[in-house]
């Protein structure tokens, strides 16, 4: 996955520091508290860092996290998605967001995706990017990151 940090006016946002988190294929964390029932994988670790560049780009390399249960409500389900964090200089907080993949059949069930006004959910979604699809190897998505505005990515509440 890749994507490029912005500002409101569309400018890119160098030597800011992306962080991802992420369940692994079976939807399971490497975490403590994570009590799915999915095996974990011993050779994933589920988080990484990367620094924009001079133009406000990063890269990822990654697998697709699974979907999991979450005891939300009944037979309730977590889209497959990767946590973003975004710390810089042109800013004074860490910001948080999600990415999810786009046309996951579980996104009218997730109330964290619904709680975004409809209007700007697809500021969460990445596209698919068939040029950085790698042959028989990985799937390129893309996502950017837009800072503040009225196009800006939708963030958790801090």
């Amino acid at each position: 996955m890749h994507g490029q940090v912005r500002d409101s006016d569309g400018r890119p946002v160098p030597d800011t520091l992306v962080e991802v988190w992420q369940a692994n294929a079976g939807g399971r964390y490497l975490h403590k508290w994570d009590q799915h029932d999915s095996p974990i994988d011993p050779h994933f670790l589920g988080v990484g860092r990367a620094l924009t560049d001079s133009v406000g780009r990063y890269r990822f390399v990654t697998i697709k996290p699974g979907a999991y249960p979450w005891r939300n409500h009944f037979n309730a389900w977590r889209p497959a998605h990767i946590h973003f964090s975004v710390f810089g200089r042109a800013f004074t907080q860490r910001l948080v967001t999600q990415m999810y993949f786009p046309d996951d059949p579980l996104f009218p069930h997730d109330p964290i995706y619904n709680s975004v006004p409809e209007a700007a959910r697809h500021r969460m979604v990445s596209r698919f990017d068939l040029a950085e699809t790698v042959e028989e190897w990985a799937l390129g998505f893309e996502f950017d990151i837009v800072l503040r505005g009225r196009e800006a990515t939708p963030m958790e509440e801090s």
